[in-house]
């Protein structure tokens, strides 16, 4: 009877021990350079795409971009070396048709965010207001990673 109470309370000592080394890690740790978007599911990484500049007019061609349900967002990871001090968030507004159909838009006006530094090339982006369904981007230099809040 001792021995069972022993080897019982041992196994619960054991578990009680080993039971929070394997809890969720919540630090923020993307393996590749890019954005991505912060979600209850952990991260996803948002493809990047290409911003064209035609007689001074700015604008991306939709590229199949990612799409998040718009409570599951809860903010943007940025991992590599870009210049963040061009950084913007855009919502983006229809301009028309390429001449190969693809769909073309054009970046509206900048939507506030806090950006705070979480190590070396990582940064969390969250913007200050509440962000509505529709079409958005990340945009930095020549690249912008846009994606749809549904």
């Amino acid at each position: 009877m001792k021995i069972t109470r022993y080897i019982m309370l041992c196994a619960i000592c054991i578990f009680m021990i080993c039971a929070p080394l394997y809890g969720k890690d919540d630090k923020v740790n993307p393996k590749e350079t890019g954005v991505y978007a912060k979600t209850n599911k952990g991260l996803i990484r948002i493809l990047p795409n290409i911003v064209f500049d035609v007689q001074g007019v700015l604008y991306i061609e939709s590229n199949d971009p990612a799409h998040f349900l718009l409570k599951d967002i809860e903010y943007f990871v940025i991992y590599g070396k870009y210049n963040i001090d061009v950084l913007t968030l855009n919502p983006m507004a229809f301009m028309g048709p390429s001449p190969l159909g693809k769909p073309r838009f054009l970046f509206g006006k900048n939507i506030d965010f806090e950006l705070k530094k979480r190590g070396n090339d990582l940064y969390s982006v969250k913007p200050k207001g509440l962000l509505g369904r529709g079409y958005y981007s990340l945009w930095i230099n020549d690249t912008a990673w846009d994606f749809v809040l549904d």
